[in-house]
């Protein structure tokens, strides 16, 4: 026999010597047998160096067998230990309280050395496809998560590239994506123990909020460039073509749902933000003047988090606004332009919006 025994490991656990020479001398050159005479040491040896299988009889001294298997059946290190009861008590109660215990087999003495043979060889096999099919399992675990790791970053690189391409048509800088997808995280993370939002706002549709907040004004590929890129105000006219990037929005992300074969949460978000992050709480915004709660929840964030960096980020129409005067803005808007609750928890962590205007500003990249 080579150095290395990779003979299966048998705990034969028996308080009567006889018993033991005969399942030593049975089990002979085909398994790697260990004996224990009492439930105590059996236990210690099991949580050691687990078995591959463990005998045990049941009417011991101290501790029994049904004991034993319990706490075996009760220990993370040997509960998939398979247990097969070696006993003289055959009652039916008996064998059916070792099944319950967790045993996978009964046997009763005086032992059948061909029945002993052939049940420790099949529940050997048994444990050897368990052990190998977990240990599959958790490779194949190990690779999901792997790719899923993978599909994520590459789900956010579109992402973010697909939101990078309409800022290069605008006179707003990528940073505006960084910025409202840091805001809209903020409100989200602070609106969530709302109890009017705490049902929605689960910790997967927060991250889905903020994958799909870069995706917002998407739209605006769709607008001419003498309207988008226009170094002035824009006319009435022009304005009204403008609103369209909201429509061209919705219709881009509906185009992508529709090559999906299953429905994606953030695309739903995104469609949400796209198309209706420019209504308001009082009906007069646009596209389509719904109010109140039948604006997504998303977008009414949005709503806020796009205002607040559009007046105090610099434009070649425009100057910057401090922080405390775009804050008031937000302030006057509440229950007209903005969902009243949404307002209040912005004032609460306006400060917060400062730091990431701040930290993520304009000036900054510039310089």
């Amino acid at each position: 026999m080579s150095q290395t025994d990779n003979r299966p490991v048998v705990l034969i656990v028996d308080d009567t010597a006889d018993n033991i020479t005969l399942l030593t001398s049975l089990l002979g050159d085909l398994y790697k047998n260990k004996v224990a005479t009492n439930g105590a040491k059996a236990l210690q040896i099991a949580t050691k160096e687990p078995p591959d299988l463990v005998l045990l009889d049941i009417m011991m001294p101290g501790m029994d067998g049904y004991a034993v298997c319990k706490e075996l059946k009760s220990n993370q290190v040997t509960r998939n230990v398979p247990v097969i009861f070696l006993t003289a008590k055959s009652q039916e109660e008996d064998e059916t309280q070792g099944f319950a215990l967790g045993a996978v087999d009964y046997i009763t003495k005086p032992i059948s050395p061909p029945i002993l043979m052939a049940r420790v060889s099949t529940h050997l096999a048994l444990h050897e496809a368990r052990s190998k099919l977990a240990r599959h399992n958790e490779e194949l675990e190990a690779q999901v998560e792997v790719r899923t790791r993978q599909l994520a970053g590459m789900q956010d690189s579109l992402i973010t590239a697909m939101a990078a391409m309409s800022e290069t048509r605008d006179n707003e800088t990528g940073l505006h994506i960084r910025r409202t997808q840091l805001y809209l995280h903020a409100l989200a993370d602070h609106l969530k123990d709302h109890p009017k939002f705490k049902d929605i706002l689960t910790e997967r549709v927060i991250t889905m909020i903020y994958k799909s907040a870069p995706l917002h004004d998407i739209g605006k590929v769709g607008v001419p460039d003498r309207i988008l890129l226009k170094p002035d105000r824009l006319t009435p006219e022009e304005f009204e073509e403008m609103k369209k990037h909201t429509i061209y929005g919705r219709d881009t992300i509906v185009a992508a749902q529709k090559e999906l074969e299953t429905p994606e949460l953030f695309l739903d978000i995104a469609r949400d933000i796209a198309y209706m992050h420019h209504e308001k709480w009082d009906g007069k915004g646009y596209p389509s003047q719904v109010s109140g709660e039948a604006i997504p929840l998303a977008a009414r964030m949005m709503a806020i988090a796009d205002v607040y960096d559009a007046l105090i980020s610099k434009r070649v129409y425009k100057e910057s606004m401090s922080h405390e005067k775009a804050a008031a803005i937000i302030v006057e808007g509440r229950g007209s332009h903005f969902d009243p609750d949404i307002v209040d928890t912005f004032l609460r962590i306006s400060d917060l919006f400062d730091s990431i205007a701040k930290a993520y500003s304009d000036h900054a990249i510039v310089e």
